[in-house]
């Protein structure tokens, strides 16, 4: 970082404006690349799923409550795992003030994980979030919307993950579903993403883009080895 480039005011705002027509062609970029997601085919879930919350049992159907949309961060918090994933806790913790601004415009953000309701209620406390978050403990939910992998599945070594792309070697995976529910209540899956494409979620990383170390991961044996839960950074764990 020393040795970094200084230079005038003026040929900074030269630099500057550059990068802004660069800036700007992404902006535009972006917004056309949500309007071909927006744009997917969407396909009918008419499979049954029944999670534990802390109403009772609830149906898919009823994770919406009274919205037509719905957005599912599926939570990696193995069932046998005494608190949920570092990594998805680093995304988790953005999730409590934006919910009331999602209801605001016709959308439910909930976190399901295969851990019991119990466990999930006991990190959530320790977090200090108050988001939905169900369990999908004894159901194909997880798997069937792959992120989560047998371990028979797992030894075969195939391509499991991210639309089939690559191999995830746990039982866990992070990704996002979301999903809609119409007039006479038929429930349609219209985008998912994984790895890399939960990035756009994370506002923390976007804060991070803008600093001259930026995510300052490239010495790490994985990128997010220096993430913790949010409790421990002060602790050193």
């Amino acid at each position: 970082m020393s040795t970094h480039q200084v230079v005038s005011s003026e040929q900074w705002l030269a630099a500057r404006r550059a990068l802004m027509d660069k800036e700007k062609a992404l902006t535009r970029l972006r917004d056309e690349l949500a309007a071909e997601r927006r744009a997917l085919p969407w396909v009918r879930i008419d499979k049954s799923y029944v999670f534990d919350s802390d109403a009772g049992k609830l149906t898919l159907a009823d994770l919406f409550g009274d919205k037509s949309q719905l957005i599912v961060y599926h939570f990696m918090f193995h069932p046998d795992w005494e608190a949920g994933c570092k990594s998805c806790s680093f995304w988790a913790d953005t999730y409590n003030p934006v919910i009331a601004h999602l209801q605001a415009r016709d959308v439910k953000l909930v976190a399901i994980s295969r851990a019991p309701l119990a466990r999930i209620n006991k990190f959530k406390v320790r977090m200090g979030w108050t988001f939905p978050w169900v369990s999908s403990a004894g159901t194909d939910f997880n798997y069937d919307f792959g992120v989560s992998f047998a371990p028979d599945e797992l030894k075969r070594n195939e391509n499991n993950y991210n639309f089939g792309t690559r191999h995830f070697g746990m039982e866990e995976a992070p990704g996002l579903s979301v999903f809609y529910k119409d007039t006479v209540a038929a429930i349609y899956r219209t985008y998912a993403c994984y790895s890399r494409g939960l990035d756009m979620l994370n506002s923390a990383y976007q804060y991070l883009d803008l600093v001259p170390k930026g995510r300052d991961e490239d010495t790490l044996t994985f990128p997010m080895q220096w993430v913790r839960l949010h409790d421990e950074y002060a602790t050193g764990n």
